[in-house]
C-alpha cells in the first residue's frame, strides 16, 4: 500500500479509524499504530494523531504507552484523550471540572494558531468526555475554551504540538476536516490517496491473501457485502468467488425477492438458500441482543458448513469472506485498548476462530459506510445497491425487542428528576421500558432512552438531549415521539417469532416507502423501525451517535411535517 504519511496512535476510542479515514479522505494515507509501539515503529511519519480512548489518564489501568511518541521530531496532534495524555506527560494538570461533556458544545476560538486557520471566533464541536485539561503544560498557550472546558485546545508552536478535547474527527464537528487539513498542512504531508488507488491496490492484495484458493462471501443484499463481493470477482474472477445469500426470516418487506432481481440483472451466480426456521429455532428464547447476536452469528457459521457439505467442497479450498466493515470490528471491542459496544454477527468466536486460522478475507475491513459507497460507484454497482439503508446483518432480529416475562425494566434512579427536567423545558417525557445500547466517552452504555413530545424546535431539542444526556448518565438516548399514543404501557413476554417479524416489517415498509415518495432517502443515513409491542420508529441523521437527538433541519423538517 501507499506509504504512510501520518500515524494515527490508537488509545482505544471508538473513533480511532474515523481518524485515519478522515485523513484519507484528505488526500493522506494513514496507519494506524498501537501506543507501545517501539521506536523504530515511529520513524519515518510526517505527523502524528493521538486518539481518544475510554480510560483515564490518571487510572492505574490506563493503556501503557511509549514516552518516545512525545519525543518525535514532527508535529504531534492530541485529541480527547491524547489531548489530555499530552497534557499530563508534558506538565499539565488533568482532572474533573465539575461534569463531564457529552454531545455538542460550543468552541470560543482565542490566539492566532495555525492549527486553527479559517476558523471563525466560536463553531460547533463534538465533545465526548469526563476529565478535562485543568492546567496546560509549560509552553503551551491556550487557544479554545467551552463552557465546562477550561482547556478545550492547546498549542506550543515552536514543537508543533497541538491538543483539542474535541472530536474533529465526527460529523458533528463541521470544522473538523478544516482542522484536520490544517494539521497536514503544518506536517508537509503528501495528498494523493484516491479510492480508486485503493482499489486497485486492494485487489493486488486480495490475490495475494487468497492465493490458489476460493472464496464464499455471504451476501446479505447491503452495499457492504455487495461491493465486497464485486471486489472479489474482480480480483479473483467470477468462477473462483460463489455469492451465498441465506434468507435467515429477518429481512424487510420483499427484499428477498428484490436482491434476487437485482443479482441477476448483474449476472451474478448468487446462490439463495431459504433458512427461515433454522435461524428461529437459534433464536428461540432470546431476547438479549448481544445473546441473539452470537446465536445468528453461529447460525450462519452452521448454514456454511451444511452448504460446503452439500455442494461436496472442501472447506479447506474455501475462504470466507465477508462485507465486514471497520465500525464491525472496533464496536465489537476490535483493538486492544477498545471498550465493546456490541457484538456484531461477523464477530463471534466462531468467526474469530476462522480469522485466527486465516480462513477468512474480508477486503473491506478497514473502510466506513461512505467510503464503501465510493468504492461501489468505482466498481459501477447500481445505485440501489450503492445508496441502500445500513441495515444489520441480525437484520430485525435486532430491531424487534423482545422480553422475558411480564416485568418490564426498572425505571432508573432519578426517574422523577428527569421527567421534571425535561417538563421544565417544555417537553411531557417518559422514561421507556426498554434499553438502548449507545456510547459515552468511549465506552458502551446500556441504558432506557427517554421519549419526549412537544414542539418540533430542532434546536430546542438538540439542546435538551445534549444537556439531558450529560446530566443523567442513567439514560443514554432522547427520541422524539410523533404520536398522541401513551408509550408507558407494560410490556409483555414475548420473542421473535413469524407474526411478529411481520408486523415489523409492514412497519418498516410503510416508514420506507413515506421517505421514498418526499425524496429523503439521501437526507436520512439510515432508518430503524425499532418494536416491542408497539412499534417505534428510530432515525438516525449523518453520524452514529448514540447520545443525542440529531436532526437535519431543512428537507427532512419539511418532510415530517407531510409524514403522518
Amino acid at each position: 500500500m501507499e506509504k504512510s504519511q501520518v500515524a494515527v496512535i490508537d488509545f482505544g476510542g471508538q473513533y480511532a479509524h474515523l481518524i485515519a479515514k478522515r485523513l484519507r479522505h484528505l488526500g493522506s494515507y494513514s496507519t494506524i499504530l498501537s501506543p507501545d509501539a517501539d521506536a523504530d515503529d515511529l520513524k519515518g511519519f510526517k505527523g502524528l494523531v493521538l486518539s481518544g480512548g475510554p480510560a483515564s489518564v490518571n487510572d492505574a489501568g490506563a493503556p501503557e504507552w511509549n514516552p518516545e511518541i512525545l519525543k518525535q521530531a514532527v508535529p504531534t496532534l492530541g485529541l480527547c484523550y491524547g489531548h489530555q495524555l499530552m497534557a499530563l506527560a508534558l506538565g499539565g494538570e488533568v482532572g474533573r471540572a465539575g461534569k463531564g461533556e457529552y454531545g455538542i458544545a460550543r468552541l470560543k476560538v482565542s490566539g492566532n494558531s495555525e492549527v486553527f486557520k479559517g476558523f471563525s471566533s466560536e463553531e460547533q464541536v463534538w465533545m465526548s468526555h469526563g476529565d478535562s485539561v485543568l492546567k496546560a503544560p509549560p509552553g503551551f498557550q491556550l487557544i479554545g475554551q467551552t463552557t465546562d472546558c477550561p482547556v478545550a485546545a492547546m498549542a506550543d508552536i515552536d514543537r508543533q504540538m497541538f491538543g483539542v478535547q474535541f472530536h474533529p474527527e465526527v460529523k458533528d464537528t463541521p470544522c473538523g476536516d478544516q482542522l484536520l487539513d490544517n494539521f497536514l498542512t503544518i506536517c508537509k504531508a503528501d495528498r494523493g490517496w484516491t479510492m480508486k488507488k485503493f482499489m486497485n491496490e486492494s485487489m493486488d492484495d486480495l490475490k495475494r491473501q487468497v492465493g490458489q484458493r476460493n472464496v464464499l462471501i455471504f451476501l446479505s443484499g447491503g452495499v457492504d457485502s455487495s461491493v465486497a463481493y464485486s471486489l472479489l470477482v474482480n480480483a479473483l474472477g467470477p468462477e473462483r468467488v460463489l455469492g451465498l445469500y441465506i434468507d435467515n426470516g429477518f429481512m424487510r418487506h420483499g427484499e428477498t425477492e428484490q436482491i434476487k432481481t437485482t443479482y441477476t440483472e448483474l449476472g451474478w451466480q448468487a446462490k439463495f438458500i431459504d433458512a427461515e426456521h433454522e435461524f428461529l429455532a437459534a433464536t428461540h428464547g432470546l431476547n438479549d441482543p448481544q445473546e441473539k447476536r452470537a446465536a445468528i452469528g453461529q447460525q450462519f457459521i452452521d448454514t456454511r458448513t451444511r452448504i460446503l457439505d452439500e455442494l461436496e467442497l472442501n472447506a479447506e479450498d474455501w475462504l470466507l469472506g465477508q462485507g465486514t466493515l471497520y465500525p464491525d470490528i472496533i464496536e465489537s471491542g476490535g483493538t486492544k485498548h477498545a471498550d465493546t459496544i456490541k457484538t456484531h454477527h461477523n464477530r463471534i468466536r466462531g468467526i474469530e476462530d476462522l480469522i485466527a486460522q486465516g480462513l477468512v478475507v474480508e477486503p473491506l475491513k478497514d473502510l466506513y459506510k461512505d467510503e464503501v459507497r465510493k468504492l461501489g460507484e468505482e466498481l459501477d454497482l447500481p445505485q440501489e445497491i450503492v445508496w441502500r439503508h445500513p441495515f444489520p446483518g441480525p437484520g430485525l432480529a435486532i430491531n424487534l425487542l423482545c422480553q422475558k416475562g411480564d416485568s418490564a425494566i426498572s425505571q432508573p434512579d432519578k426517574s422523577d428528576d428527569i421527567i421534571s427536567f425535561c417538563r421544565s423545558r417544555g417537553y411531557e417525557a417518559w422514561i421507556l421500558p426498554v434499553q438502548s445500547v449507545g456510547v459515552q466517552g468511549d465506552q458502551r452504555t446500556y441504558a432506557p432512552p427517554v421519549a419526549v413530545r412537544g414542539p418540533h424546535d430542532w434546536e430546542k431539542l438538540e439542546a435538551l438531549s445534549t444537556e439531558l444526556t450529560n446530566t443523567y448518565r442513567q439514560v443514554n438516548r432522547v427520541v422524539l415521539l410523533l404520536s398522541s399514543a401513551d408509550p408507558s404501557a407494560e410490556i409483555h413476554e414475548a420473542f421473535l417469532n413469524r407474526q411478529r417479524l411481520d408486523v415489523v416489517r409492514e412497519a418498516d415498509y410503510i416508514m420506507t416507502e413515506a421517505l421514498k415518495k418526499f425524496g429523503l432517502m439521501r437526507a436520512v443515513f439510515q432508518h430503524l423501525t425499532i418494536a416491542e409491542n408497539r412499534v417505534l420508529a428510530w432515525h438516525r441523521f449523518g453520524t452514529l451517535q448514540g447520545t443525542h437527538l440529531s436532526a437535519h433541519k431543512g428537507k427532512y423538517k419539511k418532510g415530517l411535517k407531510k409524514i403522518p
